[in-house]
């Protein structure tokens, strides 16, 4: 599917959030009386994830937050159950095994993308899928009625996470931390390449990019792309060695995006004198505590909670619409942590990247992503 295309189409969707009946039999119909709240039911949902599990204080916990926030304001039963698994390749067939108990199945991370068949075996049941949208046996990207499947513009938030890099480096020398190259990592990638240009362009930076030959990416169309990868996100000791790598090269600031990898790169930098590193997904600034210090400058958000409940909010009250989306700046999806007391921005960088993202929001700045045209060197805005 068009990449361009599905960024419109998937917009003008979910901003109607109109219900989507299916010919013949009605799925939704069907869910919307069995979890009618007047009927004193009790809605069951169950998370799951990655090994890093729901308390990883990233990716997963906050898909699983957004759960947690939906029970805090709904007044009627709710069963929540969270599961670990532990093998990425076995994701599938642990949805499968289990998804005959539950309403709403919440299913964080790419290695679920080939939830089609289950979820198709399984029409009563909603599935809420982040991160990558759901493919048939040929890998063919499909939209299903009862499956609303997240993609999130990471490149957006890494656009803003390059800009405060380039504008609080004091050696001049910044770089980012991936885990496995995969689109939305690649995403947060370039956004932070496209962010350390914009701001040499237009911001008075002379920033540098650090990439180590070692340990550059090779995305999912098999093409070299640099950066610096551990290639998994579960390997401590190797994102603790790229960081070291890094900070011998003199660079001050890391932009990690590398799951449970990255807690080795956040300990390089507590290790060093001098050197910050920006979270990412989620406000990371509890993890960057070292002593009387804290090693994070601030925290690129990828805003999956506030989607996931609105998903169940949207069961709940009849008007869920399955589909394909791709969350951006303009529905407060994509962003940079700036409240107060969470992050240690100098003002004038916390103001250049609100410009930032009110230009990204209207479209007058467009940082590229994984697949797009487009390169961190040559993009709308620069």
């Amino acid at each position: 599917m068009n990449w361009k295309k599905v960024l419109l189409i998937a917009f003008a969707l979910v901003l109607t959030m109109g219900l989507v009946a299916c010919d013949g039999d009605d799925p939704v119909a069907d869910i919307e009386e069995a979890l009618d709240p007047d009927n004193g039911d009790a809605i069951s949902i169950v998370v799951v994830t990655s090994p890093s599990g729901v308390d990883d204080g990233s990716f997963n916990q906050n898909n699983y937050e957004g759960v947690q926030n939906f029970i805090e304001h709904f007044d009627g039963e709710v069963n929540v159950n969270t599961i670990r698994e532990p093998e990425m390749d076995n994701a599938v067939n642990a949805v499968e095994q289990i998804v005959a108990n539950y309403d709403i199945v919440v299913l964080p991370g790419f290695q679920f993308a080939g939830i089609t068949p289950v979820a198709e075996a399984n029409p009563d049941t909603y599935f809420i899928l982040v991160d990558t949208f759901p493919v048939d046996e040929e890998g063919e990207e499909v939209e299903l009625a009862n499956v609303f499947a997240m993609r999130f513009a990471e490149q957006e938030s890494g656009f803003f996470a390059g800009i405060a890099a380039a504008l609080e480096t004091e050696t001049g020398k910044v770089a980012f931390v991936g885990g496995g190259a995969i689109p939305p990592v690649v995403n947060y990638h370039f956004g932070f390449d496209s962010g350390v240009n914009f701001a040499n362009a237009h911001l008075g930076t002379d920033a540098e990019i650090v990439e180590l030959a070692a340990f550059s990416g090779t995305d999912v169309r098999d093409i070299e792309i640099g950066g610096n990868y551990v290639g998994t996100f579960n390997d401590e000791a190797r994102g603790k060695q790229i960081g070291d790598a890094l900070i011998a090269e003199d660079v001050d600031i890391m932009f990690v995006a590398a799951g449970g990898s990255g807690n080795g790169a956040f300990t390089a930098a507590k290790e060093a004198d001098d050197v910050m590193v920006i979270g990412c997904d989620v406000d990371q600034f509890d993890l960057g505590v070292d002593g009387d210090r804290n090693v994070v400058l601030t925290s690129a958000l990828k805003v999956m909670d506030l989607n996931v409940e609105r998903q169940i909010q949207a069961i709940v009250d009849g008007a869920f619409v399955g589909g394909n989306y791709v969350m951006q700046a303009d529905t407060e999806s994509t962003g940079m942590v700036t409240l107060d007391g969470r992050h240690q921005l100098h003002p004038d960088t916390v103001t250049a990247i609100l410009e930032a993202f009110d230009g990204v929001k209207i479209g007058d700045i467009v940082p590229p992503g994984n697949f797009s045209d487009d390169t961190p060197d040559d993009f709308p805005g620069l």
